[in-house]
């Protein structure tokens, strides 16, 4: 006779998200480990006077979402500094700004997540716009993508020296207060926060992510003090969500000298990829385009060459290390795929390329026949809606922007994440189910899968995460009702329970 469950969650909306997706009614787990998924009669055999039963009254259970990019420390920082992501004006997010100066102590006015594109202004806020908010101290508010920051004359005065003039945009010889790419790393570094503080902000974000049914996240970590947080968090048994640390290239030489290599560390937190960029982003106009911009006149620019990757990637084969690159425009795509068809071996290395949004019709076959993972980011499709941010930046190329369902009939590897824009699995899939083109729109199935085993794929997790089988690990998402049901409306489930390892770690 089998061994009786830990936990029993019965009377569901179970989908495995196998292929083909099965669906049951109820699964049984035991020291976090599936055993067992059927009907309600089958798993209550497996409960004895000890067992925990879960009554999902219909509720649809699924694999927890893993969110293949996203930054934690930033989610940390939207949740404890100032979240411009609300602001539906300019002067929303200075009056927001000034409210939060009011209210703070602290050394710098941080504000993130402004998007002007939905603005009737429609443009950056700019030095001027933040003078209004302090005089006497730094002020930096970051675009959603932070790719671009806008700063007040104290910050400018104290940081310029630091920034190439390339990056600081001017009107009449004199700086905008607006700064782009390399320009911005500065302003992170002035801002970064201290091993306090970054647990603050992690652990806010934390509780953040299994509340939206996060139970793993591919961290992109740079000059931080995550990962040693992360391991302190876990050791002490306060980790509640699966971290894979994806280090950026700055930390080549630390990995190399520690000897830590993809794949490294434990069930709750691991070594992942080493990350670069190649191009800029859409919303800076500094993603390599083939044409020019429909509001402008350039082509965007490399934030790193080509050549410069292909060093990387060339170090990386003979170190074993899983990489992963930033490619937005079908030039950096392109570019990106031949330095991994040149430099990769054969094995099962897994490189990504992050976002992914321009590919042209042979970059998606290079991406199948070259097994390389596109990464990319469903909840970016809000912007390619009539009248959004690619409109204006891509004119009628918006429709060829993010196009998962050619992706995914090509036999990409399709991993979903947020870049923490924002974090929230449900909303991306609703842009997924609910896009505008053809070429971008996936079933619920499709989509539902690339922010589980997709994700799970990335991260040589498939094997243990990603789907509701026999043998996996028990985290889950429990919905209050059925993306199936409710496709048009995706983004208003209700995440009802997240478990991770067996453990209810949110419960609405």
């Amino acid at each position: 006779m089998a061994d009786a469950a830990d936990k029993i969650f019965i009377n569901g909306e179970v989908h495995t998200l196998e292929r083909p997706d099965r669906t049951a009614e109820a699964v049984a787990i035991s020291d976090g480990e599936i055993i067992r998924v059927g009907s309600t009669y089958d798993v209550k055999f497996l409960a004895d006077t000890e067992t925990e039963q879960i009554q999902l009254d219909g509720r649809t259970l699924l694999p927890g979402f893993i969110d293949a990019h996203t930054h934690m420390t930033t989610t940390g920082q939207y949740l404890v500094h100032t979240d411009l992501s609300v602001a539906n004006s300019l002067t929303e997010a200075v009056r927001l700004l000034a409210d939060h100066a009011a209210e703070s102590g602290d050394d710098w006015v941080l504000g993130y997540g402004y998007d002007e594109s939905t603005w009737d202004d429609n443009r950056y806020l700019t030095r001027g716009d933040l003078e209004t908010v302090a005089t006497d101290r730094p002020v930096a508010a970051f675009r959603e993508d932070m790719h671009v920051a806008s700063i007040n004359q104290v910050a400018l005065d104290a940081l310029r020296d630091e920034m190439p003039a390339a990056d600081i945009q001017t009107e009449n010889a004199k700086p905008t207060g607006v700064v782009f790419e390399t320009a911005v790393e500065p302003v992170h570094r002035a801002t970064e926060p201290d091993r306090e503080q970054t647990r603050k902000l992690l652990t806010t974000a934390v509780n953040r992510a299994n509340a939206l049914g996060v139970t793993g996240v591919h961290d992109m970590v740079r000059q931080s003090h995550a990962p040693r947080v992360y391991r302190d968090l876990d050791i002490e048994g306060e980790l509640s969500v699966r971290v894979r640390l994806n280090y950026w290239t700055d930390h080549f030489d630390s990995i190399v000298d520690t000897g830590l290599r993809t794949n490294h560390g434990n069930e709750m937190v691991q070594t992942g990829a080493i990350k670069s960029y190649s191009d800029g982003s859409l919303g800076g106009q500094t993603a390599k385009l083939y044409n020019s911009y429909a509001d402008g006149d350039g082509t965007g620019q490399w934030v790193v060459e080509p050549e410069e990757l292909r060093e990387f990637v060339e170090r990386a084969e003979q170190l074993g290390l899983q990489f992963s690159i930033h490619a937005i425009g079908g030039v950096a795509i392109n570019r990106v795929l031949d330095v991994f068809a040149d430099c990769t071996s054969s094995g099962d290395s897994r490189h990504r390329i992050e976002h992914v949004e321009l590919a042209t019709d042979d970059a998606i076959e290079r991406l199948a026949d070259l097994d390389v993972v596109a990464s990319v980011q469903p909840n970016f499709l809000k912007y390619a809606v009539e009248d959004g941010l690619y409109d204006s930046r891509l004119g009628d190329r918006r429709v060829e922007s993010n196009r998962f369902n050619d992706l995914v009939e090509a036999g990409v590897e399709l991993a979903f994440g947020s870049d923490g824009m924002p974090m929230e699995p449900l909303l991306g899939v609703h842009w997924a189910v609910n896009s505008p083109a053809d070429s971008q729109r996936l079933g619920v199935t499709k989509a539902v899968r690339a922010y589980t085993l997709g994700a799970a794929y990335a991260g040589f997790d498939d094997h243990r995460l990603g789907t509701v089988s026999v043998g996996k690990h028990a985290d889950f998402v429990v919905l209050e009702s059925s993306p199936w049901d409710n496709p048009d409306t995706v983004r208003d489930i209700e995440v009802s329970m997240t478990v991770v390892d067996g453990e209810v770690v949110y419960r609405r």
